[in-house]
């Protein structure tokens, strides 16, 4: 019976190896490539990284030495143990990892010091337990417990179609899509979850992911949909060649009305008096007039005019919240990729419908013991984990994309937080790291392929 678990750990050990040398990578880049960003937030931003460092990464990496090599050197309790310290501090790495992600999407408990000219955490339990942060993790990890499952289907589909290992894919197909339909009811609700979220704390978002130009009550969403690819902010054109909408859906997941006002991009951009919406172009102006305050400020500091510096300061209080409006060009650069974020989030939403039917079925055929007369069925589990890994990155992309320009929402563009590096630089950097991510990932795909082919040991 162990040969099971041990097979199924050393596909795991692959993934956590290549996770640990890319994560690494990507902290150093920080400071490399992101420069400015970590000299303006890094007292905030660095505490939830070095936290996921001091009790997530040791954790996990002591225990996972025990997990692996400890067969017949540990009791079975302590190894039993050790395997549930492994999943415990990797969902607590997610956990500190997501909550410096949710702090970028919605910035909290935290206050700017215009001595230095960098923002300093104020509350660290405001940002532990920030409305997007709790939304990010539990989105996160139940939808890579889905792609986790996804992953054992498509391993033991692929043995019972070769007609090896049967009663260990049999079992394992059982245990996986129970876990996976579990999983799968967690990604609905955290998703509706992140998706009210994103309505309150991030509108400009929420209007790019429906192509919604034109706010209005009782707002539809679309389920099926093309853009008009000339749509531009200002226009009041239909912004879809073709669009199937669900009446009323879009006003309810935003505001938990039908009847409830949906702002969108030309209402965000310009302002929507009768609605109370203020527009990018007056935070624009306002943030114009808190750059210049801070720079007087500074001034008046260097000079020794105490005076002019605390009316400066008093004048930058007023229009703080909208300093990192004042780095943009214009308003409508405030408006994120559309297409690109409307057709990643349908195909998230797509995908995400069609995994749990594929896990009920899975199951029912299983229990009923005629899975293995399914091949249709069967080969559609081995090519289903492929979908699973688009929709998971189709979910990032919706995430990230979406909040653009900010590299911290409505505090720091992206243009802001950049390192001051030439172009010939950036592409080098970029081209080396894309050079070594392929050689990686060439190398997992290979050693994954091959332990995969040798499969379990049999007694």
């Amino acid at each position: 019976m162990e040969t099971r678990p041990k097979f199924w750990m050393s596909l795991f050990a692959v993934n956590f190896a290549i996770g640990v040398a890319t994560g690494i990578i990507l902290e150093f880049e920080f400071g490399t490539n992101w420069s400015n960003y970590s000299w303006m937030v890094g007292d905030i931003f660095g505490a939830p990284l070095a936290a996921e460092g001091i009790f997530a990464f040791f954790l996990e990496a002591t225990f996972f030495a025990v997990m692996f090599f400890g067969w017949n050197r540990v009791s079975k309790r302590f190894h039993l143990f050790s395997t549930w310290m492994v999943a415990i501090g990797s969902n607590l790495s997610a956990l500190w990892i997501l909550v410096a992600n949710g702090w970028m999407q919605f910035p909290v408990g935290m206050q700017f010091n215009p001595d230095s000219a960098r923002f300093e955490m104020h509350n660290f339990w405001e940002i532990l337990l920030s409305p997007m942060a709790i939304g990010k993790f539990t989105h996160t990890t139940s939808s890579s417990f889905q792609v986790g499952a996804l992953f054992v289907v498509a391993v033991s589909s692929w043995f019972l179609l070769r007609k090896r290992h049967r009663e260990m894919a049999k079992r394992s197909i059982i245990v996986a899509s129970v876990f996976g339909v579990i999983a799968s009811v967690f990604v609905a609700f955290t998703g509706d979850e992140s998706a009210y979220a994103v309505a309150q704390k991030q509108p400009m978002k929420l209007a790019a992911l429906e192509g919604l130009y034109q706010g209005d009550t009782n707002c539809a969403l679309c389920a099926v949909g093309i853009l008009n690819g000339d749509q531009k902010p200002g226009d009041t054109s239909d912004p879809y060649l073709f669009a199937i909408k669900l009446p009323g859906a879009l006003s309810f997941l935003a505001t938990r009305s039908f009847d409830g006002f949906v702002p969108g991009i030309n209402d965000l951009v310009y302002g929507n008096s009768e609605q109370g919406v203020v527009g990018v172009t007056e935070k624009v102006a306002s943030g114009r007039i808190a750059v210049e305050q801070l720079a007087f400020y500074k001034g008046a500091q260097k000079q020794g005019n105490r005076d002019r510096a605390e009316t400066a300061l008093a004048e930058f209080r007023k229009h703080e919240a909208d300093l990192g409006y004042g780095f943009l060009h214009s308003p409508e650069e405030a408006v994120p990729p559309v297409a690109l974020s409307f057709y990643s989030f349908r195909l998230m939403v797509g995908l995400g419908t069609f995994f749990p039917i594929l896990f009920i079925l899975m199951l029912v055929f299983a229990l009923r013991d005629t899975l293995e007369n399914k091949r249709w069925l069967l080969g559609i589990g081995v090519i289903s984990l492929f979908p699973g890994y688009l929709a998971s990155e189709a979910g990032w992309v919706v995430a990230e994309v979406g909040r653009q320009p900010w590299a911290i929402q409505g505090l720091l563009p992206v243009s802001v937080a950049r390192s001051n590096l030439t172009t010939a630089t950036m592409a080098g950097t970029f081209f080396m790291f894309l050079f070594l991510f392929t050689v990686l990932l060439i190398a997992e795909i290979r050693i994954m392929l091959k332990q995969i082919a040798i499969g379990p040991e049999e007694k």
